[in-house]
């Protein structure tokens, strides 16, 4: 929380903002995550403790300035709408489009084939990646592609479906090299140059 005026400073030149990777959990870490979604005008990604932080109250549209895309997992899925993570489970789209709708934000509902939805019921299944990305750190890349893409001038919702994808993708080339079991979160940054060579030709 002593870092919040700091915060507010740079708020007013960021293009995008990511929040919530590694944070961990408190009133101090709340207060951080009110203060962004009060005052930044670039549009907000908000990943692990930083979902933890909030209820969807906080995450209101009359509550916030920019747009906002969440990446829960069903664990902090279940939380935000309280329900059961194996009611989520049993219906992931239909889950993540009315988390979308009352919130008023991009959601990237986590896990096997990863749902997108967009506050207007617009939804994609993700068809990449596997399970050898369920380790930690696997999603603090995932948020920081995401942002990257928001930073550079993509929609939210675009940016969301093309970080997933190319997440996932890069999660199935370092598969292929390292094996599911031996693969880490950097090995997936590793292959972002060659994916990125492949779709530009």
């Amino acid at each position: 929380a002593a870092a919040i005026s700091a915060l507010t400073e740079a708020l007013a030149t960021a293009d995008a903002v990511v929040v919530g990777c590694g944070m961990g959990r408190g009133e101090g870490q709340t207060a951080v995550v009110r203060q962004i979604l009060a005052h930044s005008t670039a549009p907000v990604i908000l990943d692990a403790d930083g979902i933890n932080a909030v209820t969807p109250h906080i995450l209101a549209e009359e509550t916030r300035i920019a747009p906002l895309i969440l990446t829960p997992h069903p664990g902090e899925m279940a939380r935000l709408l309280g329900v059961s993570v194996a009611e989520v489970q049993a219906d992931r789209v239909g889950f993540a489009r009315r988390l979308a709708a009352t919130v008023g934000a991009v959601v990237v509902l986590k896990g096997h084939r990863t749902v997108i939805a967009a506050p207007d019921g617009t939804v994609m299944e993700n068809p990449t990646g596997n399970p050898g990305m369920a380790t930690g750190g696997s999603g603090d890349v995932r948020a920081g592609m995401i942002g990257s893409l928001v930073a550079q001038g993509v929609s939210p919702y675009a940016a969301a479906v093309c970080g997933v994808y190319l997440h996932g993708a890069a999660g199935d080339a370092a598969a292929a090299r390292c094996s599911q079991r031996g693969m880490l979160p950097t090995d997936l940054i590793e292959e972002l140059g060659s994916l990125f060579l492949q779709f530009e030709k």
